[in-house]
Order: C-alpha cells, then structure tokens, then sequence
C-alpha cells in the first residue's frame, strides 16, 4: 500500500491523481491534513482541490522530473549510497566559504559537472561551499530565487540524486556544502502551494506576497518551512543552510520563527553529531538574529556582512552612489573591523532615518560572513560586472589582503580566486510571454531611473546573458589569471597557517588608519595597506621582524616603519 498525505485545511474535498487511473478521493484527518492508502500505485502522482479538475504537483514534492507544472515523483531517500559515513561536519568558524550558481559554475551547469572542479576548491583552501537556491524552479537557468518547490532540487541541474552525488563527493573531499534556501516568498510561475492553503499574507516583499508566519492556519507554513530546512539538513547531508532575506519575513508572534527554527536545527545537530549552521541574510544590522538563545537572541550560528562589503568596495572602486553613500572612508572601515556594522542606530543617508545597533564586541566575528564580491553585490549592478572589471590587479589584492586577515567569515564569489573575466548577469528563462516580458522591461525601467540606457542593460530572458555569466576555466591558463589564483592561495594558506590572523574576537582587533593606507594589528602579526596611487612610508605600532606577504614588490621595512609602494599591502611579523 502507498500513503498519500496532503495539508488543505480549508478544501471542502481533495482527490489523488494517479496516471491512467480514477481520481481517488482522500478522507479529510486532524489539522487539515488529507490521507488515503491506494495499492499498486506508480511513481508519479497530483491532486485536485474541491471540484476543479485542475491536476496539481504536491506543496511537499521531493522530485518534480517533468518541471514545476508537471506531476510529483514518490522519491525514497533511502535509496541512495551515501559514502559519507566517516563524515564529521565542518564548523563555520574558521572556514572559507566559497559561493557558486551550479548553472553558471561549469560548462554543464549540473551537480556532477561542478563534482569536477571541487579539487580546484582544496587546492585553493576553501572549507565549504556555498550553493545559490537549487529548489525547482520555471524555465532552464535562473539565479534560483523564484523557487517553486521548497523540497524538490531543480530537474535540470540533476535532480535530487543529482544534489546528493555532489554533496557526497564534496565530503570525500574534506568540504562542507551550504545550501541557500529562501523561504520569504514563492517564485511567480509554478508555485502551487497557496491554492492548497494559506501560505501567503496580506503584505508584500519585493519580489511578491511575504509568506503567512503569524496569520491563521500560520502554524502549518511553518511547519511546512521548518520540515524543508531539516529535510535539505538530515536527507541531503548538507551542513548549513544561508536563510535568504530574513527581514523580508514579517513574524509578531512570541517566538519568532528564526528561534524556532534554531531550536530545531540545534535538536537535529546533536542527534546527528554533526554541526549545522545557520546563515541569515539580513538588511536590518540586528545583533539578535546571532546572539545566542540564553542571551535573548535567535540563535543564529551567522549574518552576511554587508557594511563590511560596502566599506572595502568604496574604497577600492571610489564608488559611493546609491547605498554606498555613507561609506568609503577609511575611519569607516576602521569601525567595521572594530565592530562589525557601520551602521549602529546611526544615520543612513540611504535610508533616510537611523538604522542599526551596535554589536555586543564580545561577540567573534566569526559570525560575520564578509565578502569582497557576491552574487547580489555583482549580479544587482546594470551589465553584472564585476570588482576586476574596475579596479586594478593591484587593488583586488590589497582587498584580498584585507579581507583574509579580518576577524570576520572570508567568502568568495566564483571566479574571484582569478579575476575572472566573465560577468555575472541577472538572467531567468521564463516560458511564459507575459511574465517574460515584464521582468525584462522591469529590469531596463529600474536602471534607467539610474542613468542606464535600455541598450546597455542586459535582458534577462536572452540566452546570452546567460551565457555570458558562465565562468570560462580556460581564463586559468592565462598568466594574469594564474597569478592572482596563486596570490590567493598564498593568502588564505598564511590565514590558516597564523592563528592570530582568523582570530576572531573583536576586542583584539586594533586599526590605526591615515591618508589612504591603514594598520591593522593581528595578536604577532601587522596588515600595513597603502590604497593611495603613491608610495607612503607608515610607522607600525611595533618593531617588524619580517614580511610574511607582500602584494606587490617594493615592500621595505625599517624596524618600526613600512615602505608601501601605491596601492600595495602587506603582512609583517612582530
């Protein structure tokens, strides 16, 4: 006998669809939740809602091989031979993260084609990596933020066993895998599970209606999130989740469902003996989100850093338009490396109001994930271009420099590691005209408010955009390239090879910072990073001993002084 389950507390009937046989119809049980035992029942099956004869895929569906629209699969994750079983976990602190689009990371852009470049990853020192959303999704490639399916991997990419096999041979190789997963709003094509029940709310989010966390049947959504975050952890073997855009989750209950999902996670970490990490994506620079449980907070392991992005990308590029406005100084990045945020219930001249707390400095940093380039950070701006396109060889190294010896989380986006080339572009593929058509012209409307011509930004239903946004390994072999992947593997293998350059106590973390360069201190060691176009001489809090990393050559110490050539950084040992 099949069972056959399906939450619709407010369907008056619901029948199951098997293929080339009779609908069946379900028995309404506790809670809302419909059930029915059918024998000799294939693999693929769908329901229909009340008296509409409309077959629809299940909200719960753990492979959907015929696309968002088509009919569900049975999937038995039991099925599969893991090979992890001597598999211990990675912690986040301490670790390199590494975040990569499967569609646009290979040629292929499938699960099994990025098994192949993970050696590239140890070889670099990257501890884990980090997927962009790989839930099903309308269409062949998109970025994967208009998921569908919360419980099914994208069929294209390989599907779920597709998913294991990567994350299987990510552990064979000594690298945890994080999955980006977003639960604060369904995607606008194939998303069916607000006709089985009350998944949305009345308010909106910018990319449609914010889910239903705190409403009327609101303990079933939760639930519905909180199985799919432990499913991806407990079935799939991944070690984190980065929980998309949290403030874009509106909860007024006493619990809010951040805790509740902490709570959960921590449960399923201690029956597993593994650690699970939990990643917030927040615009709201709220400690609470990481400060632990005991303390008042939501539990959260970690928070992306995006004051910190923000602080070093002004500073190497001179941009300030935009929400960069109130960065771009070096007493800024000073007191983000003292502190984390920059915005601390300060004025943001973005926002036009205050914004932020400060940070409890007894926190690590490690909480903090910061980057240099991301994929919103590259992938947002009008042709997707990204940092090399703007600055120089130089200055990407002394922004390297400063972002592996920070107190913080270092992530790479891919291709960072060679100064790749290739932009990465907003693309989608959407079948449907109309929903094509608008997020094209939506897309050339936002950018013109900016100065863009409708000619210079890429649309993102062409398939060349897509496909310009393919890394091309080939870039490896070329000298320029070669030579910054080799600087960054000198980098990250001197972070890990000094303890006090991943420390991550911010209380440790002493900034000195001048005209254009910046000392950092790091327990033995110094960061001396000169951003100026000319040479500066800067006097060290301390006598150096001998330079451990230099960007570029010229570098010259005299005991308590420093020659820094234009736009160059070192790390010296007291």
């Amino acid at each position: 006998m099949s069972q056959f389950t399906v939450w619709a507390p407010e369907a008056k009937r619901v029948r199951l669809r098997l293929p080339g046989g009779a609908d069946h119809e379900m028995r309404a049980g506790r809670g809302g939740w419909w059930k029915i035992e059918v024998p000799g029942a294939g693999p693929d099956y769908s329901f229909l809602l009340d008296d509409d004869d409309q077959a629809l895929p299940d909200p719960r569906s753990m492979w959907q091989p015929a696309g968002v629209h088509g009919p569900s699969r049975r999937y038995d994750h039991a099925a599969f031979s893991w090979t992890d079983g001597a598999w211990t976990g990675r912690q986040l602190p301490g670790s390199i993260l590494y975040e990569l689009h499967v569609g646009t990371f290979t040629p292929e852009g499938t699960f099994d084609a990025a098994i192949g470049r993970l050696d590239h990853l140890v070889d670099l020192g990257v501890d884990m990596i980090e997927l962009l959303p790989v839930n099903a999704f309308n269409g062949e490639h998109n970025w994967g933020y208009d998921g569908a399916c919360w419980f099914a991997p994208h069929e294209p990419y390989g599907g779920p066993d597709g998913l294991k096999r990567l994350v299987d041979a990510a552990h064979a190789r000594g690298l945890g895998v994080i999955l980006d997963v977003v639960y604060n709003h369904f995607g606008p094509s194939g998303a069916y599970a607000p006709l089985f029940a009350p998944y949305l709310a009345d308010a909106s989010t910018p990319w449609g209606k914010a889910v239903n966390l705190d409403g009327p049947h609101s303990d079933g959504v939760r639930r519905f999130i909180i199985d799919s975050i432990l499913m991806w952890l407990r079935d799939y073997h991944v070690d984190g989740l980065r929980l998309d855009a949290v403030h874009a989750m509106p909860d007024t209950r006493a619990v809010h469902l951040l805790e509740e999902i902490s709570v959960e996670v921590e449960t399923l970490s201690v029956h597993l003996g593994r650690p699970l990490s939990l990643i917030a994506e927040s615009d709201l620079n709220d400690p609470r989100l990481i400060t632990p449980r005991e303390a008042g907070g939501y539990g959260l392991h970690a928070q992306w850093n995006d004051d910190a992005h923000h602080a070093l990308h002004t500073l190497l590029t001179g941009e300030q338009q935009g929400y960069y406005g109130d960065f771009g100084t070096m007493e800024c990045l000073a007191e983000v490396l003292r502190g984390a945020f920059f915005h601390t219930g300060t004025w943001s001249s973005f926002r036009h109001r205050q914004h932020g707390r400060p940070v409890d400095l007894r926190t690590p940093g490690h909480r903090f994930v910061a980057y240099l380039q991301n994929h919103d950070q590259i992938g947002n701006r009008a042709t997707g271009d990204r940092l090399s396109m703007s600055v120089s060889p130089a200055m990407l190294r002394v922004g390297a420099v400063l972002l592996m010896t920070s107190p913080f989380t270092p992530m790479l986006f891919m291709g960072e590691e060679w100064a790749a080339s290739t932009p990465w572009q907003y693309f989608t593929s959407h079948p449907e005209p109309e929903l094509a058509t608008a997020v094209s012209t939506g897309r050339r409307r936002e950018f013109a408010t900016h100065g863009w011509s409708s000619a210079e930004v890429p649309d993102p239903q062409d398939q060349q955009t897509f496909l310009r946004s393919r890394l091309d390994w080939a870039e490896l072999d070329k000298p320029e390239h070669r030579q910054m992947y080799d600087f960054y593997r000198r980098v990250i293998a001197l972070r890990k090879s000094r303890p006090e350059l991943s420390d991550p106590h911010l209380t440790t973390v002493d900034v000195r910072h001048g005209d254009r360069f910046l000392v950092m201190r790091r327990g033995g060691c110094l960061v001396a990073a000169n951003l100026a176009d000319k040479p500066q001489r800067v006097t060290l809090p301390g006598v150096a001993r001998r330079v451990l990393l230099a960007t570029g050559e010229g570098v010259t110490v005299q005991r308590d002084r420093i020659e820094l050539p234009a736009e160059t950084a070192a790390i010296v040992a007291l």
